[in-house]
């Protein structure tokens, strides 16, 4: 497997398989999400960085998780259905996967390693923790999930300078 966090292998929503270099973007953010959780009006804030950003060089990359209070329990077609309906999200989402754990997904094991948080390398705390990157790989930075996406603008607007 290659070392930069671009070249990791993922599935979309759709079951198409991609890696962030794909999307040619200058920043990435990517984030684990979750459709009944607190944080999940995040979407909207989301949606509108990717609406905002995306003619520069933004993509935002969402990653449905159930592994927090089981708050996202439904299959591909109900998280994308909910999240467009909903929350009106056009950015790319990917299959469910799990962050934490012996069958975490290898981005988020590399993210983890790259950019510890609360609970060291080894975990993610909860839904909707973010980690922006740079388009060529570079882990730039780790929001806790009560970030909101509107404050990632000066971050946002420094890697697409």
């Amino acid at each position: 497997m290659s070392n930069s966090l671009i070249d990791i292998p993922c599935t979309t929503i759709k079951g198409e398989q991609k890696t962030l270099a794909d999307f040619g973007a200058k920043a990435v953010l990517v984030v684990n999400t979750a459709s009944k959780c607190g944080f999940t009006p995040q979407y909207q804030g989301l949606e509108s960085l990717w609406q905002q950003y995306k003619e520069r060089g933004l993509v935002v990359l969402g990653f449905p998780c159930n592994q927090f209070g089981k708050q996202e329990p439904g299959d591909e077609g109900a998280i994308s259905e909910f999240c467009e309906l909903n929350f009106g999200v056009s950015f790319p989402l990917f299959k469910k996967v799990e962050v934490n754990g012996a069958d975490a997904h290898p981005l988020f094991v590399q993210l983890k390693k790259r950019a510890p948080g609360l609970l060291g390398s080894q975990g993610i705390k909860w839904n909707f923790t973010k980690f922006l990157l740079s388009g060529d790989g570079r882990l730039v930075k780790r929001f806790a999930p009560a970030t909101k996406p509107e404050d990632l603008s000066a971050e946002i607007e420094a890697l697409l300078k």
